[in-house]
């Protein structure tokens, strides 16, 4: 599936496919990532741990600088993340918003486009 979207500053997810999202960066600079962390200037490939397992330190690499919030894809389906992680993250005044991976993908573009100061953590799909 291709995402189209405004085109926003960073690197952005142009699609989505069995081998997970397609990121593209400002340079045009394309990578597939099953599980994918992003802020608004890295794409990084992600090893998650179980969702049940998530905490802050698995998310320390797009906590600097702080983001508005945290765009949460949990894979297949909705789920919610645990809650001492919620805790942990409104401790530091950052949100977390969950979701799907695909819709998830899809509210990076449209928050990104809005240049929001967000990062992200998908599982796969």
């Amino acid at each position: 599936m291709r995402i189209d979207a405004a085109r926003p500053a960073g690197p952005f997810v142009a699609g989505l496919s069995a081998a997970g999202f397609k990121v593209e960066d400002a340079q045009g600079v394309t990578g597939v990532y099953p599980a994918l962390l992003l802020t608004p200037v890295r794409a990084d490939p992600w090893t998650p741990p179980a969702l049940d397992a998530l905490d802050i330190d698995a998310l320390a690499p797009i906590l600097d600088p702080v983001p508005e919030f945290i765009l949460l894809g949990t894979g297949r389906d909705l789920s919610h993340p645990p809650r001492a992680l919620v805790r942990a993250l409104d401790a530091r005044g950052i949100g977390i918003e969950a979701m799907d991976s695909r819709a998830a993908a899809r509210a990076w573009g449209v928050l990104r486009s809005e240049d929001r100061r967000i990062a992200a953590a998908f599982y796969p799909l």
